[in-house]
């Protein structure tokens, strides 16, 4: 996921620019405006690629049960007692 694909998704779930930056220091705040402009103007066109995106990552996630939080305590808990 690039830069500007967390942006896009930090935003949709509701966090302003400012909040952003503040999330990812290494970004300025210029740029992540012009991110969710550009975004929010041509939001059309990216619905598409962010439902390609997701299941590209449902698919990797389905492939690698070990990677789900499901039970991912008890797991790390088991692996450390056998250590």
């Amino acid at each position: 996921m690039s830069h500007w694909d967390l942006v896009v998704h930090a935003f949709n779930w509701g966090a302003t620019a400012e909040e952003i930056v503040q999330k990812f220091p290494g970004l300025e705040l210029s740029d992540v405006y012009q991110v969710i402009g550009y975004y929010l103007k041509h939001a059309a066109g990216f619905a598409e690629y962010f439902e390609k995106r997701e299941r590209a990552n449902q698919e990797l996630v389905a492939a690698h049960p070990e990677w789900s939080p499901k039970g991912l305590r008890e797991r790390l808990l088991a692996r450390r007692k056998t250590q």
